[in-house]
Formats: structure tokens, sequence, C-alpha cells
């Protein structure tokens, strides 16, 4: 399958960064569904660095594959940043590797509100030293927005290597 060149020019770049740097990394994905694992190893080579991917769709993936606390899905949902950093948490001691990114969103084209809109995504990277928070709102239809979250997705895990 081919991917956007965007999408492959900053996998492979992505790829390269954590090969020099020595890193592994794990993915945690609900709105995108593996699309940044996927993304990740169409690149020769990524079983140096890839450890694999978790897809929470569901809540009760979240919970048990990576330890998501219940409370947290109860108190601020599934989309949130809580949520988000909680399975960048999860995935990094599930998985030990250097760096997990979850992304956990509304691709559409239903399914949102007032308060949490259709291609609102909440984006975590955690490393060793801690666990960052990026929340957007991405314009246009399911495929679109869930293309723009692997792209910052990556871009994210690119900031978080140095």
């Amino acid at each position: 399958m081919k991917l956007p060149d965007d999408v492959a020019s900053l996998a492979k770049d992505t790829i390269a960064a954590l090969k020099s740097a020595g890193m592994t990394i794990a993915t945690a994905e609900s709105c995108t569904g593996g699309l940044i694992a996927g993304a990740l190893t169409s690149v020769s080579g990524s079983s140096d660095v890839v450890y694999g991917g978790f897809v929470t769709y569901a809540n009760e993936a979240k919970i048990c594959m990576i330890g998501v606390p219940f409370g947290l899905l109860r108190q601020y949902g599934a989309v949130s940043e809580e949520v988000a950093m909680a399975m960048a948490d999860g995935a990094l001691a599930a998985a030990g590797t250097h760096i997990a990114v979850a992304v956990t969103g509304i691709a559409g084209p239903n399914g949102g509100s007032a308060e949490k809109p259709v291609g609102l995504v909440h984006f975590a990277v955690a490393t060793e030293d801690g666990t960052t928070h990026l929340r957007k709102v991405f314009p246009g239809s399911r495929d679109e927005v869930r293309q723009a979250t692997v792209i910052q997705a990556l871009k994210l895990v690119l900031k978080a290597i140095g």
C-alpha cells in the first residue's frame, strides 16, 4: 500500500531519527486504528526500532491492553487530555520502549458535540522524562482527520527525539 508522500517522508525521517538516537517506539491508537504504526512499519528496517502498536479503539481495550483507569474514562471521556496521557504512559510501560505516542479523537463524520467537535484529537508522547500533550482540531472528512492525525503524531515523535 502506497502512503501519501508527506506521511511516507515523515515516517522515514522518524525511523531514521529513532535509529540514530538508539530509541524504540510503541503506539497507542484510537481514532487512527493503527495507521501510525502502519506508517512507521512501511519503512524498511523499522523492525529495529518499532516495538508495535496498541489499537485501543474501545474503552475496554484502553483499560485491558494499556491500563487506562476506568475512572479517567468515566470522568473525562475517551477523547480527553487525561486519557491520551494515560494511553501514552500505559503503552510506554506495557511495551518497555523509550517513547510512546498516543492519539484519541473524533474522526467523524458523526460523534461530535459542542464541547468535543468532529476533528478533535488529543495527542500524548511519553518518554522517561515525562509525558506531553497536544490538542488539535482538524477540518475535513474522516480520512482527512485521520491522515492529519498521523502526520501530527509523527511530528511530535520527531520533536520528542530531539
